[in-house]
């Protein structure tokens, strides 16, 4: 068994339950967008919270050790095609510059660490028609000099 069968088991489960992504973060009791990208395969899981999650699921013991295994980050380098996805990716290609030189303006020479990380997602109502905020927050990670 490996990642990408356990992330197909994990979406037939969803598919057939009705059940969240929300749901299934809390039955490991950690934040919902970590535990989804740790589903997708993207993230490792700390075992105990993986056997929840096999748990809560009703998937095979064998899955729990796969979701804490450390994954291989590889994803397609093309330019996206679907829509949500796509237009993150315009997100970044408009904005990159934009973020780059802020986090540096008011950092310093560095990076915003994704390792040292957190994410939220959320629908929020508005009269002009609903919005999503995405909030991100990472480590500032100074480049050094030697």
């Amino acid at each position: 068994m490996d990642k990408v069968e356990v992330t197909e088991m994990i979406l037939s489960k969803k598919k057939q339950t009705g059940i969240t992504w929300a749901s299934i973060a809390d039955a490991a009791g950690m934040s919902e967008v970590f535990v989804t990208s740790a589903c997708l395969g993207m993230n490792s899981m700390p075992r105990d919270k993986a056997d929840r999650i096999v748990t809560y699921l009703g998937l095979p013991q064998e899955a729990g050790p796969v979701l804490a295994e450390f994954p291989t980050k590889i994803f397609d380098q093309a330019v996206p095609t679907d829509p949500c996805i796509y237009r993150l990716y315009e997100i970044v290609g408009v904005y990159g510059h934009t973020l780059k030189e802020l986090i540096q303006e008011k950092g310093g020479d560095g990076i915003m660490s994704a390792i040292d990380f957190e994410m939220y997602v959320d629908k929020i109502p508005d009269p002009k028609g609903d919005r999503i905020e995405v909030k991100m927050s990472g480590k500032f990670l100074p480049y050094k000099s030697w």
